[in-house]
């Protein structure tokens, strides 16, 4: 492995979709959703330490979750956990990974990745970061990872490949980025489909330091001298009372619309290695590997199911049966203080969530 090689995870946000076993003070990352024994977080951590050294993997997460990082990754050192005071998206996050790692390895190129990801060719997914890094480390470019498109989904953002600015290297195929699109309409998705031009935003990023640096200071300046204030500062114990104030400061914007969309440099390679963003339950009922004959995906203990298909039951309780007749296409998910019965679809999650919001029950959120 290259030791100025890096892997920055992202594993601040809450997962709300997932409602309501992911929750505001437990949130999917740190859940076994997928009932292998590990949650998102401690699988993401596990693959990407095939890719970087594991002395190499930086977390950046909300400060409340500091207990749950100590418990589920105490391999991890504590100087390599970066603890926000705020939520401020993508861009802070990564300017503060950044700036931080440039004071102890200025000539690093790292993975920038999402804490809940689903790789369904894990032997793939390492080969292809391994070879967009050593590609990275030497190329002024910012490099994102494409998944091809396997339907009109809309709860992806799209990238436009420019199919006549292209390459490849080491067996993967890369393209200078036309255009980037966030969660387009059902019309739209299809119509991108079909132009053969675009793939799903997985939300990986791959550079080396001085190049996301120069990209940050021309694109996203405001945000980039904040952090540039730190150097002298980052590794020392007057970095939190720092970042407390930075945060304060920052602006709340994605690496997305603040760099990706106006720089000149983006690049996108081509995954091909099956991917998921795990955000929605239908999107998990999609990846789930084991369905029963009418199609239904469980995850339950004890489950007695009459006339069922298409759905999803998920109980969190070992000890509880859970018997079910007559739906199709439902979703029935119990956890210890909440039961959600309702359609299969991710547009009755969300005014779930806003109800929630308006009717006096954010408690449960």
């Amino acid at each position: 492995m290259n030791d100025n090689f890096y892997a920055i995870i992202m594993a601040g946000g809450v997962g709300s979709r997932f409602w309501p076993v992911s929750r505001n003070e437990m949130p999917k990352q740190f859940l076994d959703i997928l009932g292998v024994g590990k949650t998102f977080l401690q699988m993401t951590v596990d693959r990407f330490a095939k890719i970087v050294p594991r002395s190499n993997i930086l977390i950046v997460t909300a400060a409340k979750y500091k207990a749950l990082i100590e418990k589920q990754l105490p391999d991890i050192a504590p100087e390599n956990v970066l603890y926000e005071p705020y939520k401020r998206n993508t861009a802070p996050c990564i300017a503060y990974a950044t700036y931080k790692l440039i004071s102890r390895d200025p000539k690093a190129t790292v993975v920038v990745s999402p804490s809940d990801h689903y790789i369904a060719d894990e032997s793939l997914f390492i080969d292809t970061m391994s070879a967009v890094l050593k590609y990275a480390a030497s190329n002024n470019e910012l490099f994102t990872i494409g998944i091809k498109p396997t339907s009109p989904n809309v709860n992806y953002g799209y990238i436009q490949a420019n199919k006549k600015r292209g390459f490849e290297f080491a067996g993967h195929k890369a393209y200078a980025v036309k255009t980037f699109t966030e969660k387009p309409d059902a019309e739209l998705a299809k119509v991108f489909i079909d132009s053969g031009e675009f793939l799903w935003n997985s939300g990986i990023f791959i550079w080396n330091l001085k190049t996301i640096r120069s990209e940050l200071e021309s694109c996203l300046p405001n945000v980039a001298s904040l952090f540039a204030g730190g150097e002298g500062i980052y590794y020392t114990d007057k970095e939190p009372a720092f970042i407390n104030k930075v945060y304060e400061d920052s602006t709340s914007i994605s690496i997305d619309y603040g760099v990706m969309e106006k720089t000149r440099k983006a690049h996108v390679f081509e995954g091909l290695f099956g991917w998921s963003d795990l955000g929605t339950w239908q999107s998990l009922y999609e990846q789930a590997p084991h369905k029963d004959a009418g199609g239904n995906a469980v995850r339950a203990s004890h489950a007695v199911l009459a006339k069922m298909a298409g759905s999803i039951v998920y109980e969190g309780d070992s000890r509880k049966l859970v018997v079910v007749n007559g739906l199709k296409d439902y979703m029935v998910i119990d956890t210890a203080d909440a039961l959600m019965i309702c359609p299969r679809d991710d547009a009755a999650v969300k005014d779930i969530l806003v109800d929630l919001a308006v009717k006096d029950k954010e408690s449960y959120l």
